[in-house]
Protein backbone atom coordinates (compact mmCIF):
# COMPACT_ATOMS: atom_id res chain seq x y z
CA UNK A 1 0.00 0.00 0.00
CA UNK A 2 1.27 3.57 -0.86
CA UNK A 3 2.62 5.68 1.86
CA UNK A 4 0.97 9.09 3.41
CA UNK A 5 4.08 11.00 1.97
CA UNK A 6 3.57 9.81 -1.61
CA UNK A 7 -0.30 9.88 -1.84
CA UNK A 8 -0.85 13.77 -0.01
CA UNK A 9 2.39 15.37 0.04
CA UNK A 10 0.75 18.72 -0.17
CA UNK A 11 -1.08 17.77 2.94
CA UNK A 12 2.69 17.09 4.82
CA UNK A 13 3.75 20.49 3.05
CA UNK A 14 0.94 22.22 5.23
CA UNK A 15 2.02 20.68 8.47
CA UNK A 16 5.53 21.54 8.09
CA UNK A 17 4.36 25.18 8.00
CA UNK A 18 2.39 25.41 11.01
CA UNK A 19 3.94 22.67 13.75
CA UNK A 20 7.43 22.80 14.96
CA UNK A 21 10.02 20.52 13.63
CA UNK A 22 9.53 18.34 17.41
CA UNK A 23 5.86 17.99 16.73
CA UNK A 24 5.75 17.54 13.27
CA UNK A 25 8.34 14.70 13.66
CA UNK A 26 5.57 13.16 15.51
CA UNK A 27 2.75 13.85 13.40
CA UNK A 28 4.28 12.21 10.56
CA UNK A 29 5.30 9.50 12.09
CA UNK A 30 1.71 8.91 13.88
CA UNK A 31 -0.12 10.28 10.69
CA UNK A 32 1.48 7.30 8.55
CA UNK A 33 -0.07 4.65 11.16
CA UNK A 34 -3.32 6.03 10.84
CA UNK A 35 -3.55 6.65 7.34
CA UNK A 36 -3.01 3.07 6.96
CA UNK A 37 -5.58 2.16 9.43
CA UNK A 38 -8.04 4.19 7.95
CA UNK A 39 -7.22 3.00 4.08
CA UNK A 40 -7.60 -0.70 5.31
CA UNK A 41 -9.72 -1.92 8.39
CA UNK A 42 -12.00 1.21 9.03
CA UNK A 43 -12.53 1.64 5.67
CA UNK A 44 -13.95 -2.00 5.36
CA UNK A 45 -16.04 -1.49 8.58
CA UNK A 46 -17.46 2.04 6.92
CA UNK A 47 -18.66 -0.09 4.61
CA UNK A 48 -20.23 -2.45 6.70
CA UNK A 49 -21.55 0.57 8.69
CA UNK A 50 -23.01 1.75 5.71
CA UNK A 51 -24.96 -0.92 3.90
CA UNK A 52 -25.44 -3.43 6.51
CA UNK A 53 -24.74 -2.20 9.83
CA UNK A 54 -26.15 1.24 10.59
CA UNK A 55 -27.15 2.18 14.33
CA UNK A 56 -30.23 0.66 15.41
CA UNK A 57 -32.82 1.70 18.54
CA UNK A 58 -33.52 -0.31 20.62
CA UNK A 59 -36.19 1.19 22.34
CA UNK A 60 -37.77 -1.52 25.12
CA UNK A 61 -36.37 -4.38 27.58
CA UNK A 62 -37.97 -7.62 27.22
CA UNK A 63 -40.16 -6.10 30.53
CA UNK A 64 -41.53 -3.33 28.32
CA UNK A 65 -39.27 -0.91 29.95
CA UNK A 66 -37.88 2.52 27.80
CA UNK A 67 -34.42 1.51 27.84
CA UNK A 68 -33.21 4.03 24.43
CA UNK A 69 -30.21 1.89 23.44
CA UNK A 70 -28.65 3.04 20.42
CA UNK A 71 -27.16 -0.45 19.17
CA UNK A 72 -23.71 -0.16 16.41
CA UNK A 73 -21.89 -3.07 15.20
CA UNK A 74 -18.83 -4.45 16.33
CA UNK A 75 -16.73 -2.80 13.31
CA UNK A 76 -18.02 0.60 14.46
CA UNK A 77 -16.72 0.24 18.04
CA UNK A 78 -13.43 -1.22 17.24
CA UNK A 79 -12.79 2.14 14.84
CA UNK A 80 -14.07 4.69 18.01
CA UNK A 81 -12.06 2.80 20.18
CA UNK A 82 -8.90 2.83 17.87
CA UNK A 83 -9.98 6.55 16.72
CA UNK A 84 -10.06 8.30 20.07
CA UNK A 85 -7.24 6.35 21.50
CA UNK A 86 -4.88 8.45 18.65
CA UNK A 87 -5.02 11.39 20.60
CA UNK A 88 -7.40 12.92 18.08
CA UNK A 89 -10.02 14.80 20.55
CA UNK A 90 -7.44 14.15 23.91
CA UNK A 91 -4.31 15.53 22.81
CA UNK A 92 -5.56 18.93 22.02
CA UNK A 93 -5.95 19.53 26.03
CA UNK A 94 -3.57 17.32 27.44
CA UNK A 95 0.14 16.25 26.70
CA UNK A 96 1.20 13.92 24.13
CA UNK A 97 3.11 11.05 26.54
CA UNK A 98 5.72 10.66 23.94
CA UNK A 99 6.23 14.71 23.84
CA UNK A 100 5.28 15.74 27.52
CA UNK A 101 3.44 18.13 25.63
CA UNK A 102 -0.03 19.21 24.28
CA UNK A 103 -0.95 18.75 20.74
CA UNK A 104 -2.99 20.94 19.26
CA UNK A 105 -6.01 21.91 16.77
CA UNK A 106 -3.64 21.40 13.34
CA UNK A 107 -2.96 17.90 14.34
CA UNK A 108 -5.89 16.91 15.24
CA UNK A 109 -7.72 18.33 12.32
CA UNK A 110 -5.21 16.48 9.91
CA UNK A 111 -6.84 13.14 12.08
CA UNK A 112 -9.85 14.00 11.18
CA UNK A 113 -8.81 14.82 7.23
CA UNK A 114 -7.66 11.22 7.11
CA UNK A 115 -10.67 9.75 8.99
CA UNK A 116 -12.87 11.40 6.62
CA UNK A 117 -11.63 10.03 3.41
CA UNK A 118 -13.29 6.40 4.85
CA UNK A 119 -15.85 7.38 7.19
CA UNK A 120 -17.15 11.20 7.31
CA UNK A 121 -20.27 9.64 9.30
CA UNK A 122 -18.03 8.53 12.33
CA UNK A 123 -16.29 12.15 11.88
CA UNK A 124 -19.26 13.66 13.65
CA UNK A 125 -19.27 12.35 16.74
CA UNK A 126 -15.67 13.04 16.72
CA UNK A 127 -16.74 16.60 16.05
CA UNK A 128 -19.18 16.75 18.96
CA UNK A 129 -16.87 15.33 21.64
CA UNK A 130 -14.26 17.92 20.00
CA UNK A 131 -16.68 20.38 20.88
CA UNK A 132 -17.68 19.07 24.34
CA UNK A 133 -13.93 18.98 25.58
CA UNK A 134 -13.80 22.66 24.88
CA UNK A 135 -16.77 23.84 26.26
CA UNK A 136 -15.55 21.84 29.25
CA UNK A 137 -12.10 23.13 29.58
CA UNK A 138 -12.96 26.93 28.61
CA UNK A 139 -16.25 27.53 30.40
CA UNK A 140 -16.99 24.71 32.81
CA UNK A 141 -16.44 25.26 36.80
CA UNK A 142 -13.99 23.31 38.34
CA UNK A 143 -16.02 20.87 39.80
CA UNK A 144 -17.89 19.96 36.69
CA UNK A 145 -14.39 19.82 35.03
CA UNK A 146 -12.59 18.08 37.23
CA UNK A 147 -15.95 14.87 37.15
CA UNK A 148 -16.39 14.32 33.54
CA UNK A 149 -13.22 16.05 31.24
CA UNK A 150 -10.79 13.28 31.92
CA UNK A 151 -13.96 10.59 30.70
CA UNK A 152 -14.63 13.10 27.30
CA UNK A 153 -10.80 13.89 26.71
CA UNK A 154 -9.88 10.03 27.11
CA UNK A 155 -7.38 7.52 25.31
CA UNK A 156 -7.98 4.68 26.89
CA UNK A 157 -6.56 5.50 30.49
CA UNK A 158 -10.31 6.08 31.96
CA UNK A 159 -13.93 5.19 30.15
CA UNK A 160 -14.42 7.06 27.40
CA UNK A 161 -17.64 9.45 27.80
CA UNK A 162 -18.43 10.60 23.50
CA UNK A 163 -19.74 13.88 23.71
CA UNK A 164 -22.94 15.54 21.50
CA UNK A 165 -24.33 19.11 21.13
CA UNK A 166 -27.93 19.48 21.33
CA UNK A 167 -29.29 22.64 19.96
CA UNK A 168 -32.12 21.79 17.18
CA UNK A 169 -35.52 21.76 18.43
CA UNK A 170 -38.71 21.07 16.01
CA UNK A 171 -40.20 24.80 16.01
CA UNK A 172 -36.73 26.47 15.88
CA UNK A 173 -34.36 24.92 13.04
CA UNK A 174 -31.62 27.26 12.95
CA UNK A 175 -33.58 29.96 14.40
CA UNK A 176 -32.04 29.24 17.93
CA UNK A 177 -33.44 32.13 19.67
CA UNK A 178 -37.31 29.80 19.15
CA UNK A 179 -36.02 27.41 21.55
CA UNK A 180 -38.21 25.99 24.14
CA UNK A 181 -36.56 23.38 25.69
CA UNK A 182 -37.08 24.35 29.75
CA UNK A 183 -34.36 24.16 32.73
CA UNK A 184 -36.30 24.05 36.30
CA UNK A 185 -33.65 24.62 39.29
CA UNK A 186 -33.50 21.56 41.54
CA UNK A 187 -30.91 22.79 44.18
CA UNK A 188 -27.30 22.03 42.74
CA UNK A 189 -28.58 20.99 39.19
CA UNK A 190 -31.37 21.45 37.01
CA UNK A 191 -33.96 19.16 35.15
CA UNK A 192 -34.55 19.74 31.41
CA UNK A 193 -38.05 19.10 29.78
CA UNK A 194 -38.68 19.69 26.27
CA UNK A 195 -37.63 17.33 22.88
CA UNK A 196 -34.23 18.06 20.52
CA UNK A 197 -35.30 17.32 17.35
CA UNK A 198 -32.06 16.66 15.71
CA UNK A 199 -29.55 15.03 17.99
CA UNK A 200 -26.55 13.74 16.78
CA UNK A 201 -24.68 10.78 18.63
CA UNK A 202 -27.85 10.41 20.47
CA UNK A 203 -27.76 7.13 22.77
CA UNK A 204 -23.55 6.79 21.81
CA UNK A 205 -22.40 9.70 24.18
CA UNK A 206 -21.62 10.03 27.52
CA UNK A 207 -22.69 13.18 28.08
CA UNK A 208 -24.43 16.07 25.89
CA UNK A 209 -23.82 19.77 25.66
CA UNK A 210 -27.62 21.00 25.72
CA UNK A 211 -29.02 24.91 25.05
CA UNK A 212 -32.04 24.98 27.35
CA UNK A 213 -33.81 28.16 28.68
CA UNK A 214 -34.29 28.83 32.82
CA UNK A 215 -37.78 29.48 33.64
CA UNK A 216 -38.14 33.29 33.56
CA UNK A 217 -35.30 34.00 31.18
CA UNK A 218 -35.83 36.56 28.59
CA UNK A 219 -36.61 35.53 25.21
CA UNK A 220 -34.60 34.73 22.09
CA UNK A 221 -31.04 33.62 22.31
CA UNK A 222 -30.08 35.93 25.15
CA UNK A 223 -32.09 34.19 27.32
CA UNK A 224 -30.64 30.45 26.78
CA UNK A 225 -28.04 28.50 28.80
CA UNK A 226 -25.91 25.98 28.20
CA UNK A 227 -25.89 22.74 30.61
CA UNK A 228 -24.24 19.57 30.86
CA UNK A 229 -26.57 16.29 30.97
CA UNK A 230 -24.89 13.22 31.67
CA UNK A 231 -27.18 10.61 29.49
CA UNK A 232 -26.85 7.78 32.48
CA UNK A 233 -27.36 8.12 36.08
CA UNK A 234 -24.23 6.63 38.16
CA UNK A 235 -26.50 3.48 38.60
CA UNK A 236 -26.86 3.08 34.75
CA UNK A 237 -30.30 4.18 34.28
CA UNK A 238 -31.73 6.61 31.70
CA UNK A 239 -31.21 10.11 33.43
CA UNK A 240 -34.95 11.04 31.75
CA UNK A 241 -33.98 11.11 28.33
CA UNK A 242 -35.97 9.17 25.81
CA UNK A 243 -34.93 8.38 22.36
CA UNK A 244 -38.43 8.87 19.91
CA UNK A 245 -36.79 7.55 16.86
CA UNK A 246 -33.82 7.43 14.92
CA UNK A 247 -33.38 9.63 11.61
CA UNK A 248 -33.56 7.49 8.44
CA UNK A 249 -30.91 9.78 6.86
CA UNK A 250 -29.69 10.38 3.11
CA UNK A 251 -25.80 9.23 4.55
CA UNK A 252 -23.71 9.74 6.88
CA UNK A 253 -25.54 6.41 8.38
CA UNK A 254 -23.12 5.31 10.80
CA UNK A 255 -23.45 8.13 13.06
CA UNK A 256 -26.91 7.82 14.91
CA UNK A 257 -28.96 11.22 14.53
CA UNK A 258 -32.67 11.17 16.80
CA UNK A 259 -35.24 12.90 18.40
CA UNK A 260 -34.31 13.04 21.89
CA UNK A 261 -37.00 13.82 25.03
CA UNK A 262 -36.30 15.16 28.04
CA UNK A 263 -38.52 14.34 30.81
CA UNK A 264 -36.93 15.82 33.96
CA UNK A 265 -33.14 15.15 32.73
CA UNK A 266 -30.68 16.24 35.50
CA UNK A 267 -28.42 19.15 34.13
CA UNK A 268 -25.69 21.25 35.16
CA UNK A 269 -24.95 24.64 34.01
CA UNK A 270 -22.12 25.28 32.17
CA UNK A 271 -20.33 28.40 32.74
CA UNK A 272 -22.66 32.15 33.56
CA UNK A 273 -25.97 31.25 32.70
CA UNK A 274 -26.70 34.24 30.53
CA UNK A 275 -23.64 33.11 27.90
CA UNK A 276 -25.19 29.89 26.78
CA UNK A 277 -26.05 30.70 23.42
CA UNK A 278 -21.90 32.62 23.02
CA UNK A 279 -20.68 29.51 24.24
CA UNK A 280 -22.60 27.19 22.31
CA UNK A 281 -21.46 29.77 19.32
CA UNK A 282 -17.99 29.11 19.87
CA UNK A 283 -18.43 25.55 19.77
CA UNK A 284 -19.97 25.90 16.51
CA UNK A 285 -17.20 27.32 14.90
CA UNK A 286 -15.43 24.47 16.05
CA UNK A 287 -17.48 22.06 14.25
CA UNK A 288 -17.55 24.33 11.38
CA UNK A 289 -13.64 24.14 10.95
CA UNK A 290 -14.46 20.09 11.06
CA UNK A 291 -17.26 20.29 8.66
CA UNK A 292 -14.90 22.13 6.25
CA UNK A 293 -11.61 19.65 6.93
CA UNK A 294 -14.74 16.57 6.41
CA UNK A 295 -14.80 18.30 3.00
CA UNK A 296 -11.73 18.37 2.14
CA UNK A 297 -10.54 14.85 2.79
CA UNK A 298 -14.14 13.77 1.03
CA UNK A 299 -12.72 15.99 -2.17
CA UNK A 300 -9.61 13.57 -1.73
CA UNK A 301 -11.01 10.56 -1.43
CA UNK A 302 -12.96 11.08 -4.77
CA UNK A 303 -10.31 12.51 -6.46
CA UNK A 304 -8.15 9.51 -5.82
CA UNK A 305 -10.90 6.95 -6.51
CA UNK A 306 -11.17 8.77 -10.40
CA UNK A 307 -7.31 8.95 -10.94
CA UNK A 308 -7.17 5.03 -10.39
CA UNK A 309 -9.96 4.20 -12.24
CA UNK A 310 -9.29 6.55 -15.27
CA UNK A 311 -5.46 4.99 -15.03
CA UNK A 312 -6.49 1.57 -15.10
CA UNK A 313 -9.93 2.12 -17.40
CA UNK A 314 -9.47 1.39 -21.19
CA UNK A 315 -12.35 2.93 -23.72
CA UNK A 316 -11.97 2.55 -27.44
CA UNK A 317 -8.78 1.52 -26.93
CA UNK A 318 -7.20 4.04 -25.11
CA UNK A 319 -6.15 4.47 -21.08
CA UNK A 320 -9.37 6.76 -20.08
CA UNK A 321 -6.09 9.57 -19.13
CA UNK A 322 -5.11 9.43 -22.27
CA UNK A 323 -8.24 11.35 -23.53
CA UNK A 324 -7.96 15.70 -23.12
CA UNK A 325 -10.98 15.77 -21.64
CA UNK A 326 -10.19 13.58 -18.94
CA UNK A 327 -6.67 15.02 -18.04
CA UNK A 328 -8.50 18.31 -17.71
CA UNK A 329 -11.18 16.80 -15.31
CA UNK A 330 -8.19 15.67 -13.29
CA UNK A 331 -5.55 18.11 -13.24
CA UNK A 332 -8.81 20.96 -12.08
CA UNK A 333 -9.59 18.67 -9.32
CA UNK A 334 -5.99 18.47 -8.10
CA UNK A 335 -5.58 21.91 -8.66
CA UNK A 336 -8.90 22.56 -6.44
CA UNK A 337 -8.09 20.32 -3.90
CA UNK A 338 -4.42 21.07 -2.78
CA UNK A 339 -6.00 24.84 -2.77
CA UNK A 340 -8.51 24.55 -0.49
CA UNK A 341 -6.38 22.02 1.90
CA UNK A 342 -4.07 24.65 2.08
CA UNK A 343 -6.65 27.30 2.57
CA UNK A 344 -8.34 25.31 5.41
CA UNK A 345 -4.83 24.73 6.97
CA UNK A 346 -3.67 28.45 7.23
CA UNK A 347 -7.69 28.93 8.75
CA UNK A 348 -6.77 26.07 11.32
CA UNK A 349 -3.70 27.92 12.03
CA UNK A 350 -5.31 30.95 13.19
CA UNK A 351 -8.50 29.11 15.00
CA UNK A 352 -5.84 27.65 16.64
CA UNK A 353 -4.48 30.66 18.18
CA UNK A 354 -7.54 32.35 19.22
CA UNK A 355 -9.39 28.84 20.39
CA UNK A 356 -6.00 28.39 22.68
CA UNK A 357 -5.35 31.40 23.84
CA UNK A 358 -8.70 33.56 23.76
CA UNK A 359 -6.76 36.48 26.18
CA UNK A 360 -3.96 36.45 23.70
CA UNK A 361 -5.65 37.47 20.74
CA UNK A 362 -7.58 40.49 19.49
CA UNK A 363 -11.17 41.66 18.08
CA UNK A 364 -9.80 41.99 14.89
CA UNK A 365 -8.03 38.30 15.29
CA UNK A 366 -11.26 36.77 16.60
CA UNK A 367 -13.27 38.43 13.79
CA UNK A 368 -10.92 37.15 10.74
CA UNK A 369 -10.98 34.03 12.56
CA UNK A 370 -14.84 33.65 12.16
CA UNK A 371 -14.98 35.31 8.40
CA UNK A 372 -12.20 32.35 7.40
CA UNK A 373 -14.37 29.61 9.16
CA UNK A 374 -17.93 30.72 7.30
CA UNK A 375 -16.20 30.85 3.91
CA UNK A 376 -14.50 28.11 3.53
CA UNK A 377 -17.04 25.99 5.22
CA UNK A 378 -19.06 27.46 2.73
CA UNK A 379 -17.17 26.76 -0.16
CA UNK A 380 -15.56 23.55 0.69
CA UNK A 381 -18.66 21.66 1.68
CA UNK A 382 -20.68 23.05 -2.12
CA UNK A 383 -17.00 21.29 -4.01
CA UNK A 384 -17.58 17.95 -1.74
CA UNK A 385 -20.68 17.31 -3.53
CA UNK A 386 -19.18 18.64 -6.98
CA UNK A 387 -15.60 16.09 -6.12
CA UNK A 388 -18.69 13.37 -5.69
CA UNK A 389 -20.21 13.74 -8.70
CA UNK A 390 -17.22 14.38 -11.12
CA UNK A 391 -15.95 11.07 -9.61
CA UNK A 392 -19.32 9.26 -10.34
CA UNK A 393 -18.92 10.38 -13.73
CA UNK A 394 -15.36 9.63 -14.19
CA UNK A 395 -16.14 6.02 -12.94
CA UNK A 396 -19.87 6.20 -15.97
CA UNK A 397 -21.85 3.29 -14.62
CA UNK A 398 -20.01 1.53 -12.32
CA UNK A 399 -20.14 5.02 -9.91
CA UNK A 400 -23.48 4.71 -9.43
CA UNK A 401 -22.82 0.84 -8.28
CA UNK A 402 -22.46 0.69 -4.66
CA UNK A 403 -20.13 -1.91 -4.78
CA UNK A 404 -17.83 1.53 -5.14
CA UNK A 405 -17.31 3.94 -2.76
CA UNK A 406 -18.66 6.86 -5.18
CA UNK A 407 -22.28 6.45 -4.24
CA UNK A 408 -21.43 7.04 -0.31
CA UNK A 409 -19.27 9.75 -1.14
CA UNK A 410 -21.90 11.78 -2.90
CA UNK A 411 -24.55 10.54 -0.07
CA UNK A 412 -22.07 11.43 2.80
CA UNK A 413 -21.04 14.82 0.99
CA UNK A 414 -24.63 16.14 0.91
CA UNK A 415 -24.55 16.60 4.24
CA UNK A 416 -22.06 19.05 4.66
CA UNK A 417 -23.86 22.07 3.05
CA UNK A 418 -26.44 21.42 5.63
CA UNK A 419 -24.69 20.91 9.07
CA UNK A 420 -23.68 23.82 11.28
CA UNK A 421 -25.22 26.37 8.89
CA UNK A 422 -26.92 26.14 5.07
CA UNK A 423 -24.72 28.97 2.52
CA UNK A 424 -27.59 31.32 3.18
CA UNK A 425 -26.89 31.04 7.38
CA UNK A 426 -22.88 31.23 6.28
CA UNK A 427 -23.60 34.47 4.18
CA UNK A 428 -25.86 35.99 6.70
CA UNK A 429 -22.82 35.39 9.16
CA UNK A 430 -20.41 37.41 7.00
CA UNK A 431 -22.57 40.44 6.38
CA UNK A 432 -23.01 40.21 10.67
CA UNK A 433 -19.11 40.27 10.65
CA UNK A 434 -19.24 43.04 8.25
CA UNK A 435 -21.78 45.57 10.40
CA UNK A 436 -19.92 44.73 13.49
CA UNK A 437 -16.53 44.22 13.16
CA UNK A 438 -16.02 46.00 9.93
CA UNK A 439 -14.33 42.70 8.83
CA UNK A 440 -14.64 43.23 4.91
CA UNK A 441 -12.16 46.60 5.45
CA UNK A 442 -9.55 44.24 7.37
CA UNK A 443 -10.17 41.38 4.05
CA UNK A 444 -9.43 44.47 1.28
CA UNK A 445 -6.26 45.40 3.76
CA UNK A 446 -5.04 41.88 3.77
CA UNK A 447 -5.58 41.21 0.38
CA UNK A 448 -4.46 43.99 -1.10
CA UNK A 449 -1.02 43.50 1.21
CA UNK A 450 -0.61 39.48 -0.08
CA UNK A 451 -1.00 41.20 -3.70
CA UNK A 452 1.96 43.58 -3.79
CA UNK A 453 3.98 41.27 -2.17
CA UNK A 454 4.27 38.59 -4.98
CA UNK A 455 7.76 38.33 -6.98
CA UNK A 456 7.22 39.24 -10.03
CA UNK A 457 6.86 35.67 -11.76
CA UNK A 458 4.16 35.05 -9.92
CA UNK A 459 2.92 38.98 -9.65
CA UNK A 460 2.01 38.72 -13.74
CA UNK A 461 -0.75 35.99 -12.50
CA UNK A 462 -2.56 38.39 -10.17
CA UNK A 463 -4.38 40.43 -12.67
CA UNK A 464 -8.02 39.04 -12.61
CA UNK A 465 -7.80 38.67 -8.58
CA UNK A 466 -6.53 42.58 -8.24
CA UNK A 467 -9.55 43.18 -10.82
CA UNK A 468 -12.29 41.01 -8.63
CA UNK A 469 -10.85 42.65 -5.70
CA UNK A 470 -11.36 46.22 -6.89
CA UNK A 471 -14.77 45.31 -8.31
CA UNK A 472 -15.45 43.74 -4.53
CA UNK A 473 -14.92 46.61 -2.70
CA UNK A 474 -16.65 48.98 -5.62
CA UNK A 475 -19.94 46.54 -4.76
CA UNK A 476 -19.12 47.27 -0.97
CA UNK A 477 -19.41 50.48 -1.38
CA UNK A 478 -22.57 50.60 -3.04
CA UNK A 479 -24.02 48.29 -0.21
CA UNK A 480 -22.92 50.50 2.77
CA UNK A 481 -26.28 52.02 4.09
CA UNK A 482 -28.94 50.31 2.01
CA UNK A 483 -32.08 49.23 3.09
CA UNK A 484 -31.66 45.46 5.38
CA UNK A 485 -33.58 43.37 2.29
CA UNK A 486 -30.66 45.01 -0.29
CA UNK A 487 -27.84 43.45 1.59
CA UNK A 488 -29.17 40.31 2.73
CA UNK A 489 -30.27 39.99 -0.95
CA UNK A 490 -26.24 40.25 -1.68
CA UNK A 491 -24.85 38.49 1.49
CA UNK A 492 -24.60 34.95 0.06
CA UNK A 493 -22.91 36.86 -3.57
CA UNK A 494 -20.85 39.03 -1.60
CA UNK A 495 -19.02 35.68 0.55
CA UNK A 496 -18.72 34.20 -2.67
CA UNK A 497 -16.28 36.44 -3.56
CA UNK A 498 -14.68 36.83 -0.93
CA UNK A 499 -13.98 33.22 -0.79
CA UNK A 500 -12.71 33.37 -4.59
CA UNK A 501 -10.25 36.34 -3.36
CA UNK A 502 -9.46 34.73 -0.37
CA UNK A 503 -8.52 31.20 -2.08
CA UNK A 504 -7.06 33.06 -5.01
CA UNK A 505 -4.53 34.75 -2.94
CA UNK A 506 -3.61 31.45 -1.52
CA UNK A 507 -2.99 29.85 -4.73
CA UNK A 508 -0.40 32.42 -5.56
CA UNK A 509 1.70 32.18 -2.66
CA UNK A 510 2.15 28.60 -3.05
CA UNK A 511 2.97 29.51 -6.16
CA UNK A 512 6.16 31.59 -5.27
CA UNK A 513 7.21 27.99 -3.54
CA UNK A 514 8.09 26.13 -6.70
CA UNK A 515 7.40 25.80 -10.28
CA UNK A 516 4.39 22.83 -9.82
CA UNK A 517 2.59 25.20 -6.97
CA UNK A 518 2.81 27.97 -9.72
CA UNK A 519 1.15 25.42 -12.37
CA UNK A 520 -1.44 24.41 -9.67
CA UNK A 521 -2.34 28.57 -9.13
CA UNK A 522 -2.85 28.91 -12.91
CA UNK A 523 -5.06 25.98 -13.38
CA UNK A 524 -7.05 27.29 -9.98
CA UNK A 525 -7.28 30.68 -11.15
CA UNK A 526 -8.29 29.75 -14.21
CA UNK A 527 -11.09 28.07 -13.21
CA UNK A 528 -12.21 30.72 -10.94
CA UNK A 529 -11.61 33.73 -12.94
CA UNK A 530 -11.83 32.52 -16.67
CA UNK A 531 -15.06 31.93 -18.35
CA UNK A 532 -13.40 32.12 -21.77
CA UNK A 533 -15.01 29.37 -24.16
CA UNK A 534 -11.55 28.69 -25.91
CA UNK A 535 -8.55 27.14 -24.18
CA UNK A 536 -5.53 28.23 -25.55
CA UNK A 537 -2.71 27.15 -23.41
CA UNK A 538 -4.35 23.79 -22.27
CA UNK A 539 -2.00 23.49 -19.18
CA UNK A 540 -4.26 20.71 -17.47
CA UNK A 541 -3.77 18.45 -21.16
CA UNK A 542 0.20 19.88 -21.43
CA UNK A 543 1.23 19.15 -17.59
CA UNK A 544 -0.77 16.25 -16.53
CA UNK A 545 1.60 14.34 -15.88
CA UNK A 546 3.37 16.87 -13.29
CA UNK A 547 -0.02 17.81 -11.58
CA UNK A 548 -1.09 14.38 -11.19
CA UNK A 549 2.17 12.28 -10.53
CA UNK A 550 4.24 14.50 -9.08
CA UNK A 551 4.91 13.07 -5.48
CA UNK A 552 7.96 15.30 -4.54
CA UNK A 553 7.84 19.11 -4.02
CA UNK A 554 10.20 20.74 -6.80
CA UNK A 555 13.01 22.71 -5.58
CA UNK A 556 12.27 26.85 -5.04
CA UNK A 557 12.09 28.07 -8.26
Amino acid sequence: MRRLRDVDPNLLANLKKYLDDELYAYAEEKLEQFYQLCMTDIDRRAVHTDREGQPRLIKYDRFGNDISEVWVNEGYEQTAKQTYETGIVGYVHKPIPELGRKGNYIYSYAQGYLLSQVETGFYCPVTLTMATAYLLEHFADEELKKKYLPHVISTGEVELYEGATFLTERQGGSDVGANAVRAVPCGDHYKLYGEKYFASNAGRCGVATVLARIDGSEPGTKGLSLFLVPWRNENGTLNGIQIRRLKDKLGVRAVPSAEVVFDGAKAYVIGDPKKGFYYMMEALNLSRVCNAVGSIGIMKRALEEAKQYAANRTAFGRKLTDYPMVRETLANLTARQEVQTSACFQMISVFDHVMTAPDEATEDEKAWNRLLIALLKMRTAEEAIAFAHEAIEMHGGNGYIEDFVTPRLLRDAQVLTVWEGTANILGLEVLRLMRKYRVHEQFIAKMTKALSTLSADVERLATPVKQGLHELAEALKQLDGQPEEVQTCHAKKIANRLCDIYLSVVALKRAQENERNRLIAQLFLQHIWNRHLLDEQMLSVRYFETVIHEQKQLSPS
